[in-house]
């Protein structure tokens, strides 16, 4: 058996530094007010997701069932993604599950069970919500750092793809 030492008097550590190497802390601080609505959104739209891909009915079950489970995935990657270059420029970021209920933009989701048909008209409807939050951090990230722009560029397009696949679900002809 290893011994391992234990530390007795471990100093507080200081906050991260805001990394200044892109833009003066101020701007880098505004990143953090166009990022943060997206986790929220992405991390909302994960959990209603979920809860629709448990309640999802009707002849094309297992197709949307399956794909809602994708979308919770890209979901929480990309919740993931705009939280961690949050984090990477010294902010921090507050995904707590209240602060979450208290911010998502996502429209109020139906309980229980229903048919595929509404269950995708709501899904599509998160996305949007989702989608109109990235995209108002692209515009707003233009000027403030280009990378974190980069960042939500990518989310947007993963969102708008998965959002045309559940959407075909939809058609009629």
């Amino acid at each position: 058996m290893t011994n391992v030492e234990t530390p007795t008097n471990v100093e507080a550590k200081a906050e991260p530094a805001i990394d200044q190497t892109q833009a003066p802390a101020e701007e880098i601080r505004g990143v953090q007010h166009f990022l943060a609505p997206i986790v929220w959104d992405l991390q909302a739209l994960a959990i209603s997701g979920k809860q629709a891909h448990w309640h999802v009915r009707g002849e094309n079950f297992i197709a949307v069932h399956e794909l809602l489970d994708v979308i919770v995935d890209h979901a929480r990657e990309y919740a993931d993604l705009a939280a961690e270059r949050t984090v990477a420029l010294g902010l921090p970021i507050d995904a707590r599950l209240q602060t979450i209920a208290a911010n998502a933009t996502l429209p109020e989701q139906q309980e229980g069970f229903q048919n595929y048909g509404p269950t995708v008209q709501q899904v599509v409807a998160d996305m949007d919500a989702a989608v109109a939050t990235v995209r108002e951090a692209i515009e707003g990230l233009e000027e403030i750092d280009p990378a974190s722009q980069d960042v939500a560029t990518e989310i947007e397009r993963g969102l708008v793809k998965d959002r045309w696949f559940l959407s075909a679900h939809l058609a009629t002809d």
